[in-house]
């Protein structure tokens, strides 16, 4: 409600949720805001197995089956799969017909597949979860940085780098780095690692922190 109020917002201009996958950083409040604000909501069938109970008959839910696209209003959503210690985890690409933005969050590392999906968009925000090196030296217990680090954990800096620079970026009018972790890194090595692929300023490079989100963007 505070992030939404700050771009001016109210829950009742939303259209619907569209969620990742079923941990609970993503998918935790989904079920109770949208019964609230009578909002529907989409989600794998992997993402909802289990949680039928949480998503009950007051809430319209529509699932994704096989990541087809689907419609939400004049917003067309291209759902992709990724590398994740999830039931069925997904990210999107959303597009109008004009401009594409490409979303990914979390995902342990980067196939050809996800390549292809985020090709030629306008916008992109990219997981640059974590320095392998701060994750190492850190104080998270072992099994935990091993699951971060894993194939099915979360990228790195260097990771979602080197995505970028396969991607045509040549129509980007904004990256910004998401899905940043207080304890394993740190913003300007997230914009600097991103920012060195397209030869531009650091502070062309925005970031999604955690407690405030991102400000109005704009798409041209």
């Amino acid at each position: 409600m505070r992030r939404l109020a700050r771009l001016g917002i109210a829950p009742d201009g939303l259209s619907a949720i569209v969620v990742t996958h079923e941990h609970d950083d993503h998918i935790g409040g989904v079920a109770r805001f949208a019964r609230k604000h009578r909002l529907p909501v989409w989600l794998t069938t992997g993402t909802l197995r289990g949680l039928e109970d949480l998503f009950d008959a007051e809430i319209e839910v529509h699932t994704i089956r096989g990541y087809g696209a689907f419609a939400v209003g004049d917003i067309q959503v291209e759902p992709f799969p990724v590398p994740h210690d999830a039931r069925e985890p997904a990210q999107f690409v959303f597009g109008d017909g004009a401009h594409r933005l490409g979303l990914l969050t979390d995902a342990g590392h980067v196939t050809a597949h996800m390549r292809r999906c985020l090709q030629g968009c306008d916008a992109l925000v990219l997981e640059c979860n974590h320095d392998p090196e701060m994750l190492r030296a850190g104080d998270y217990p072992e099994r935990l940085k091993a699951r971060i680090a894993s194939r099915l954990g979360h990228l790195d800096n260097a990771s979602a780098a080197a995505l970028l620079a396969a991607l045509d970026f040549r129509r980007l009018q904004h990256v910004v780095a998401a899905h940043l972790s207080q304890s394993n890194n740190r913003p300007d090595l997230a914009r600097g690692a991103l920012a060195d692929v397209l030869g531009c300023d650091m502070r062309w490079i925005a970031i999604a922190e955690q407690q405030i989100g991102l400000g109005w963007r704009q798409l041209v």
